[in-house]
């Protein structure tokens, strides 16, 4: 029996393959794209809430009037009342403080000036307790002790402490440095042991120099003092400055002999280094508020 020229052949026809192909291609790329896809339900929640603040209707208003929507850029240009952001409370809080903290230049100087007023008094005052316990070295003119802004200075002279030329302690010269090691130890402060010498040059088997002889002398004070219970080695620093730094010229044996020493140098920090603003402010705060209770 001879087909039908009307009926379609049997089957499906050749362009459904390509299309089905289409198809599973078409179907296997939204797949991909919806597993690379992540949401932030945060983020949807935040932009469903402002769409429908923005397109939503407020019923509280009289329906005469024209419905008003809330902009979702400037939120805080609508009539609702609105919650002040981080950004602005960082900004309140900052000039408030900015308030509190406005010290000028005359106060600041004001406040250092007293502050190095009361350090300087400090000092003097255990200035005064180290010449009290050396009064008796002070009158013999063995040591001396004097201050220098934020300094104390005890000056070891070279009579009865070092023979002519040497580094050696003389004997007897022991109980006068027992005694300044113990002030230096009751103080506060870095610790120079510093020695110094006169103009008259030398050269012998120990010392090829001034600058031997008073650095010598400098490790010979500043191991007496190492060696006594108490001391701290981070304090001490030990120079040898030969003639460099006298004390007066060197234009006569007396002269010169004063200018033959060892010196102690107790240094303590200036109280105004590091000093803030924060600080300043809340001193003079404090100023004021003694002056009005008195």
């Amino acid at each position: 029996m001879a087909d039908c020229p009307k009926c379609p052949p049997a089957g499906a026809p050749l362009w459904l393959a390509t299309f089905a192909d289409l198809m599973s291609l078409l179907m296997c790329f939204f797949v991909l794209l919806l597993s690379f896809a992540t949401m932030d339900a945060a983020k949807f929640k935040k932009v469903a809430e402002s769409m429908e603040n923005a397109f939503g209707v407020q019923r509280d208003i009289v329906a005469v009037e024209i419905p008003m929507g809330t902009s979702i850029i400037a939120q805080h240009f609508s009539p609702a009342q609105t919650t002040p952001t981080p950004l602005e409370q960082i900004k309140q809080s900052t000039n408030q403080q900015a308030t509190k903290l406005d010290v000028s230049v005359e106060d600041m100087e004001e406040v250092k000036q007293k502050m190095l007023q009361a350090k300087v008094g400090e000092i003097e005052d255990q200035a005064d307790k180290i010449e009290g316990s050396l009064a008796q070295e002070i009158g013999e003119g063995l040591v001396s002790v004097e201050t220098q802004g934020l300094k104390i200075i005890i000056r070891i002279n070279e009579k009865g402490s070092f023979p002519s030329g040497t580094a050696i302690l003389k004997t007897g010269f022991e109980p006068v440095m027992e005694k300044i090691t113990s002030a230096v130890n009751d103080s506060k402060g870095t610790v120079h042991v510093a020695g110094h010498t006169d103009n008259i040059p030398i050269s012998t088997d120990w010392y090829r120099s001034n600058w031997e002889l008073a650095a010598g002398r400098a490790v010979t004070v500043a191991d007496f003092m190492l060696k006594k219970q108490g001391t701290d080695p981070e304090r001490i620093v030990v120079e040898g400055h030969a003639d460099t730094k006298p004390l007066v010229a060197n234009d006569s044996a007396v002269n010169r002999a004063k200018n033959r020493r060892v010196e102690i140098i107790i240094t303590q920090e200036d109280p105004t280094l590091g000093l803030k603003v924060e600080d300043v402010s809340e001193m003079i705060q404090t100023d004021s508020l003694k002056d009005k209770s008195n």
